[in-house]
């Protein structure tokens, strides 16, 4: 009931810094946890084992992570390289298998039988984008360039409100420290929101990274800048102002 009289007659109301109160105390509220039960993880790695063993030992160990887990992989569909290791490591463990690779790359990155299911598209960005659709949550592991071109896109599509699910690095022997200062630099300069620095997480060990990714709080709901990615017309030219 909103309004009430008191014995006196008067008219009381509720208080309009009451309800400023508990609208603020509402706002303000930390958002609640949520843990993240993954399905399907995508992995972004080398098609090259790289010059250490702990690469590979890394690699082994966070397939078992997702094993244990039943978290099914998605993957670049090379049969090399740390790319046959996780993928070899999950198909074996009983989890499912999807590779996506261009038809140009299949005679440089697949070596004998290929694991799992593998689809074939015709350019990077189809493979990357079909990744995310497959996918609920991106981890990557050492690799070259390939590897850092895609963890970094994965990050702008999150940033650009194109999806809203957990990034993660798996900083194996500091492989990425210089990766990780980069981005800290283009906080301190300006470039990069504090918020949007919250975007990637990384930890050193496969176990440690996975209990960061099902506890990832999401930098925003997906729809950052007010954008609407699927609603514009393909090939349309915006005019700009007359003279």
């Amino acid at each position: 009931m909103e309004h009430k009289r008191n014995g006196n007659g008067f008219l009381l109301k509720f208080s309009e810094e009451l309800k400023i109160k508990i609208v603020m105390e509402e706002v303000m509220r930390p958002p609640m946890k949520k843990r993240w039960n993954f399905k399907r993880i995508c992995v972004f790695c080398g098609s090259k084992p790289g010059s250490k063993s702990i690469f590979s030992d890394a690699t082994v160990e966070l397939g078992k992570q997702l094993v244990e887990r039943n978290i099914d992989l998605v993957y670049g569909g090379g049969s090399k390289g740390l790319m046959g290791l996780i993928s070899k490591t999950v198909f074996d463990g009983g989890c499912h298998v999807l590779g996506v690779i261009p038809k140009a790359l299949m005679p440089y990155e697949i070596s004998g039988t290929t694991i799992g299911d593998i689809k074939i598209v015709s350019s990077m960005h189809e493979r990357k984008k079909e990744m995310e659709k497959q996918a609920d949550a991106f981890i990557a592991l050492p690799g070259g360039y390939g590897t850092m071109e895609e963890v970094l896109e994965i990050i702008t599509w999150y940033q650009l409100g194109i999806h809203g699910k957990p990034v993660g690095v798996l900083n194996v022997d500091g492989y990425f420290n210089s990766l990780i200062e980069l981005f800290n630099k283009g906080v301190e300069e300006g470039f990069i929101g504090d918020a949007e620095r919250q975007i990637m997480v990384s930890a050193e060990t496969p176990a440690e990274l996975m209990k960061k990714m099902e506890e990832y709080v999401q930098v925003h709901d997906g729809a950052a800048y007010g954008l609407r990615w699927e609603e514009g017309r393909a090939g349309s030219i915006a005019s700009g102002p007359g003279p």
